[in-house]
């Protein structure tokens, strides 16, 4: 274990290297700077141009950083960008709706919460940014899996286990439900992760009209709800809130 940390740290050390240098480096540079033999140094950079994150000039065998690292780099960016610009809406959404707002992407086969407003009462409430919630059963992981094909095949991969009498696990019944998403813009959850507590989400696009997320509000059944259905203007609200996010994000009118 200590051995495989410290190829870890070696690794860190080694990228922070190239990130600081504004030339390429060769093996001979890189292993006197971190004190390596050339061996270990050569392995752990073979290591890292295998998975992309370094790359080797083919002329002059020096080394620099790779297009995976940037690859990585930039989904990170659109995450804080796409919460950067949810901002202002989502708490427009919890004001005129008076429920709590979350802000979810598509994260290890399920939805992690990047952004939380709370509803905007004195009631106790607890933030849950960073939590996770699954792709079958919650109004945002529909609406993920409805639009965004990796979602989708995630969501049909997993094991959708009931959480209440209401969760749809059935595939046929779940691919029903993402169709009837994608014709009405929307995804909604009504007691199907938590007994008493119902949702609406709709899909957040980019510049280019590709999704990359989902916001919706959650609250009491009987709040959202109006004979069995979510209430009409509620609905009206998260598609609002989201074209309005889509537009920041470049996407236009939708």
């Amino acid at each position: 274990m200590a051995r495989n940390i410290q190829s870890l740290e070696r690794a860190a050390a080694m990228l922070r290297l190239l990130a600081g240098g504004e030339r390429r480096l060769g093996l001979s540079d890189i292993a006197s700077s971190l004190g390596l033999a050339k061996g270990t140094a050569h392995g752990i950079l073979r290591t890292l141009q295998q998975e992309g994150f370094v790359e080797q000039d083919d002329a002059s065998g020096r080394y620099q950083l790779g297009a995976e690292l940037l690859r990585l780099g930039t989904t990170y960016l659109d995450v804080h960008e796409l919460r950067a610009r949810a901002l202002v809406w989502t708490d427009d959404l919890a004001r005129s709706s008076g429920e709590s707002v979350h802000l979810g992407v598509l994260h290890q086969h399920g939805v992690l919460i990047v952004h939380h407003v709370f509803r905007p009462d004195d009631s106790r409430q607890v933030l849950e940014i960073g939590a996770m919630q699954p792709l079958h059963s919650t109004a945002l992981g529909k609406v993920l899996s409805a639009y965004d094909p990796v979602a989708h095949s995630e969501a049909l991969e997993s094991d959708r286990k009931p959480f209440t009498e209401r969760t749809v696990c059935d595939l046929d019944d779940f691919e029903r439900i993402l169709d009837f998403t994608r014709a009405r813009g929307y995804a909604a959850d009504i007691e199907e992760t938590w007994e008493g507590v119902a949702s609406i989400a709709a899909p957040i696009h980019d510049r280019r009209r590709m999704p990359v997320g989902a916001v919706g509000i959650t609250g009491a059944v009987e709040r959202l709800g109006q004979d069995g259905e979510m209430r009409p203007e509620l609905i009206a609200a998260v598609r609002d809130c989201a074209r309005a996010v889509s537009r920041d994000l470049g996407a236009g009118r939708f």
